[in-house]
């Protein structure tokens, strides 16, 4: 028998109030609504994708309890493909309700936190070519160009004991998990 590695295909929130959501998620991060009914007990299935290789990656279900204060997602994460799209997004959620804005380097990626419209966190992200130990996190100024982060990423990161190249540690990683 081999080793299994599953792959995280898509996340299901439950909602209070699911049109908002589906709207925040479709206008903000481009997700599409790829089907939606009625599932088991009554409650309201919305899937949503930006893949045309996947059905769904995001759905939110109706009837989210109160959680008395707590929120037990930690955060919701979407990859965008370029450091113009994470200012993009970043603009749209502050445009759409979005609060607790917070934008910063991992050094492996470049991150834009926030909370959607009942407070989940969600990330919006891209990585770098560069790998350090996590947690790591400094602030990150989107108003720079996509050289002077690239720049100021990359020599933060090399500051750093454990810095090396992406690909390195990629290989690192799969000669980990073949082990």
């Amino acid at each position: 028998m081999g080793v299994i590695h599953a792959r995280l295909a898509h996340v299901g929130v439950y909602a209070h109030d699911k049109p908002k959501l589906e709207q925040f998620y479709t206008t903000v991060l481009g997700l599409v609504i790829t089907d939606s009914g009625q599932g088991r007990n009554g409650i309201e299935l919305t899937f949503m994708s930006s893949s045309p290789e996947n059905h769904h990656q995001f759905v939110l279900v109706s009837g989210r309890p109160d959680t008395s204060g707590f929120n037990p997602i930690n955060q919701i994460s979407f990859m965008v493909d370029s450091l113009a799209q994470l200012r993009e997004v970043h603009g749209l959620a502050l445009a759409h309700g979005a609060t607790d804005m917070r934008v910063v380097s991992h050094g492996n990626a470049w991150s834009c936190y926030f909370k959607d419209p009942e407070g989940n966190t969600v990330e919006a992200y891209l990585d770098t070519p560069f790998h350090v130990p996590q947690p790591h996190g400094t602030p990150l100024d989107l108003s720079k160009s996509d050289a002077e982060i690239m720049r100021e990423t990359e020599d933060h990161c090399r500051k750093d004991p454990g810095f090396m190249p992406i690909e390195d540690y990629k290989k690192s990683l799969a000669q980990r998990l073949a082990s």
